[in-house]
């Protein structure tokens, strides 16, 4: 596995995102099933883990916990502050990046995941009640205290995203971003990125799977699926978004590759600071994902793969409307 950069962490080119192991996608696999599958990718040359608090919520800290703390000095921890849960009820309510939650979140991470210092440490969604530099701020705090090394931000607004490292050097960004959701290359993020040495870490590279060939129009998504809730996912919206399945599977025939492995091809080679982060519960697919590091795309079939998607629409957004809100948010001014 090749080695990148994310504003000077250097990790493995594809990392593994841990969120599906038990949340979100309507299965979960045991605990040490979990933990079975994240050492395979480590096995495999992963060095890059991603996960959050409120993934489970806990379980899903306590299960990278566990796998990574053998192998502590090999591996890159990534973990999330910014959402309230109760610590009793394990329920959400709502974004908290108070400077006292933030540290809270992060004491109570650091034990799940059995660590001492957070590699890299997301506040997860912009609080739009509390401005960016506070939270900047407690982060350069912890990582002077050695509880967190490096600082990240999900989904924040682009100015969010330059005040925030004008306090405390940013180094990734972590935003959705696949074939079929492309908004990073023109809302501001990837050039201010490119702009302040920022990394950018791509999460549902795969569209959420979508973009695997797996899902058709008719694909049952059971109720605890949340994309079942996503203008995405919808049947219509599924049979009409397969002509970007269509496109990957063209290239991959020529190439001798899966759908999943050109469209990860495809994002390394966007820019060489992106480190997309597939998930799966499989060992197959883990291989599978991971053998797009080997992919050679030439620059000419990238442009060619770029061109092709020019003439494509994705039907439906990419979240309901309510976390579609909590996207792209500004932080407030400090007064």
């Amino acid at each position: 596995m090749k080695m990148r950069s994310l504003g000077g962490l250097t990790v493995s080119e594809i990392g593994f995102g841990c969120m599906g192991l038990d949340f979100s996608y309507g299965h979960r696999i045991s605990h040490v099933e979990g933990v079975t599958l994240i050492r395979a990718a480590a096995d495999r040359g992963v060095t890059l883990f991603d996960t959050a608090e409120i993934y489970g919520p806990f379980s899903n800290e306590e299960m990278v916990g566990a796998a990574l703390r053998p192998i502590r000095d090999q591996v890159v921890i990534a973990t999330k502050f910014g959402f309230d849960v109760d610590p009793e009820t394990r329920r959400p309510r709502g974004i908290s990046s108070r400077p006292e939650k933030i540290r809270e979140v992060v004491e109570r991470s650091l034990k799940r995941l059995g660590v001492e210092t957070i590699d890299l440490l997301y506040q997860h969604r912009v609080d739009p009640k509390v401005p960016i530099e506070d939270v900047a701020g407690v982060v350069q705090d912890l990582i002077k205290e050695g509880k967190a090394r490096h600082f990240g931000l999900s989904e924040p607004g682009v100015n969010t995203l330059r005040r925030a490292h004008a306090v405390q050097p940013v180094s990734a960004v972590q935003n959705e971003y696949s074939l079929w959701w492309r908004a990073p290359e023109t809302n501001g993020i990837l050039a201010a990125c490119d702009e302040l040495g920022i990394g950018f870490v791509p999460y549902s590279p795969l569209g959420k799977g979508f973009l695997t060939g797996a899902i058709s129009a008719e694909t049952k998504l059971e109720k605890t699926d949340f994309r079942a809730t996503i203008p995405r996912f919808q049947p219509e919206a599924r049979a009409k978004n397969l002509a970007f399945v269509d496109l990957l599977k063209q290239v991959g025939e020529a190439r001798g590759a899966t759908p999943a492995q050109v469209a990860l091809a495809w994002l390394l080679a966007q820019r060489p600071y992106v480190v997309p982060i597939p998930g799966t519960t499989k060992l197959h697919r883990l291989e599978e994902n991971l053998g797009a590091a080997v992919l050679q795309l030439t620059p000419e079939d990238t442009l060619a793969i770029t061109a092709a998607l020019s003439s494509l629409n994705a039907e439906g957004d990419r979240y309901n409307a309510a976390s579609m809100a909590m996207t792209g948010v500004e932080a407030p001014p400090r007064l």
